[in-house]
């Protein structure tokens, strides 16, 4: 027998011992094995040139301030569509132009090909820095990395930085945002001061908490302000929004402290959580038996003495292994990072994603000769990523962040453990308020969450991705957590609303009429909606 015969045939007994047909086996093949050929001669040189375009129309909007008046114009022309759809028959509902593939999601919406489409994807521009209310006022397809690149040289940062570059304000509000400064100062949408909003018949509405607004009932505005986050997009427009921002340092104090199963990594996290000091907590899980908690502190730099590590660097290794490294040597180590480095600190790997994409990439060589490309912007990726593929990276890829208390994370991360048996796991501790809205825990206090991010292929013989999701789903709803929206959700109607609390949404879908309009946040996000 041959060697190409010896292939096929390899190929052959793979695709009857899996059950899929035998071209995609050879295509997910490839994909794992060879991917990386357009990714690295394409897409990187590709995202670079689309940056580098961006940084610098920025900056010209910035130098003319010309933003203010833009959003002016581009709010009216919003209106006008939404004005002109009331008219019309209303036979389709309304969402956002925005590109199916430029989200951050890894599906592709299929509701956007049945609705009207409004012109809210020219909204990306930071207006105005208020530095003596400290706040900045912006539309919501700026990003985090043109809010960092505009605030740091000025002494500002938002008090939460969610790491990804290209993750984008109204995905954080629509949606949910969470990063290492939660356990101060919660989630993304608890920094924010107020939502303007275009609502289903045109008008222009600021939701702002407390604050009675002209022509609206007080309750109404109130209620807006709280039910705006976790919505998607479907109470009204989002425009703007005007968010809080700190006085900040060039450095951050790093403290990397090695733990050993998942009962340590709890403790260890909820000891460091309610530590004043720290502005900054998280933990990654790298086995059963080891992870590593860091905590981090605001600094004007190092002592004499200390250790600068510019981990944002092009050459510098994946932020995830060199903590892995310091876990597998067991000692507690402390260095000072550049702010921006530490905000964006996984992002140069998509976490530990591009891993999957390009296997050597952490290779010196490979960082010295190309680091200074990466990462390929998602959007890219996802517009690369047809119908085949998505088929082929559903049968083993999983994206999920799970929010659960803190005080369940040790039997969560062992469910996490059974279920998918992925590592590395992002651990990010937050406070979570009790305050209405579509996450809402009953307390009275406010309770310590934590992200359970679980991200990569799972190996696991029989693991189904309906079956498994669902039985994560299952135990988040136990649990009273809750499930960021972002990623594949299985749950029927009836298990969604029971993780989630739709009065106040409900009450503002009727107020605003916006059950006409705009699709219920459910027919959104489940999965049947996404491909």
């Amino acid at each position: 027998m041959s060697l190409w015969e010896r292939f096929i045939e390899m190929f052959v007994d793979m695709g009857s011992s899996t059950g899929h047909p035998l071209s995609e086996i050879i295509l997910e093949f490839l994909l794992h094995h060879l991917r990386w050929i357009p990714v690295c001669f394409i897409l990187l040189p590709l995202s670079f040139i689309y940056d580098l375009i961006t940084r610098a129309r920025n900056r010209l909007v910035h130098y003319v301030n010309s933003a203010p008046r833009a959003h002016d114009r581009k709010v009216a022309k919003i209106q006008g569509e939404v004005r002109e759809w009331a008219r019309g028959d209303k036979k389709k509902k309304m969402c956002n132009a925005r590109s199916g593939w430029s989200t951050m999601s890894f599906r592709y919406p299929l509701y956007k090909n049945t609705s009207t489409l409004i012109s809210t994807n020219s909204l990306i521009d930071i207006l105005e820095v208020d530095e003596e209310n400290r706040t900045i006022r912006v539309e919501p397809m700026v990003s985090m990395g043109d809010i960092t690149n505009y605030l740091l040289p000025r002494g500002y940062s938002l008090p939460i930085v969610p790491e990804l570059d290209d993750l984008t304000v109204g995905g954080m509000i629509n949606g949910c945002g969470v990063e290492s400064s939660g356990r101060k100062y919660g989630l993304f949408q608890h920094i924010c001061v107020s939502y303007e909003i275009v609502t289903a018949d045109g008008s222009l509405v600021v939701a702002k908490k407390g604050i009675c607004v002209q022509g609206t009932e007080d309750a109404e505005s109130q209620g807006l302000f709280y039910g705006i986050p976790w919505s998607h997009g479907t109470l009204g427009f989002l425009v703007a929004a005007t968010i809080r921002i700190i006085p900040c340092k060039p450095f951050v104090k790093m403290t990397y402290m090695p733990v050993g199963d998942f009962k340590d990594m709890t403790a260890k996290l909820q000891s460091e959580s309610t530590v004043s000091e720290n502005e900054f907590v998280e933990g990654i899980q790298f086995s059963q038996e080891m992870g590593v908690v860091m905590k981090g502190r605001f600094s004007d730099g190092p002592p004499k003495n200390g250790e600068i590590n510019a981990i944002g660097k092009w050459h510098k290794p994946w932020f995830y292994t060199h903590v892995e490294g310091i876990g597998k040597k067991n000692e507690e180590v402390t260095e000072y990072i550049p702010l921006r480095d530490y905000y964006h600190r996984h992002s140069k790997s998509i976490f530990w994603e591009l891993e999957e994409i390009i296997p050597f990439g952490n290779n010196v060589l490979f960082r010295w000769v190309y680091g200074w490309l990466c990462p390929p912007k998602i959007s890219f990726l996802k517009y690369t990523t047809f119908g085949a593929v998505r088929r082929i990276y559903e049968r083993r890829h999983v994206l999920q962040d799970m929010l659960i208390p803190l005080t369940d994370l040790e039997k969560g991360l062992q469910v996490f453990h059974d279920k998918t048996n992925i590592y590395p796991v992002w651990l990010c501790p937050f406070n979570l308020p009790t305050c209405p809205g579509f996450v809402k825990q009953k307390s009275g206090r406010n309770v310590l969450y934590v992200d359970v991010g679980v991200y990569g292929v799972c190996k696991k013989d029989d693991y189904d991705p309906k079956k498994t999701t669902r039985e994560l789903e299952e135990y988040v709803r136990s649990v009273e957590g809750v499930q960021m929206l972002y990623a594949d959700t299985y749950m029927t109607r009836e298990e969604f609303y029971q993780m989630f609390d739709s009065s106040l949404y409900e009450w503002l879908r009727v107020k605003l009429n916006a059950k006409d309009a705009f699709p219920d946040v459910y027919d959104k996000v489940k999965k049947e909606a996404r491909f």
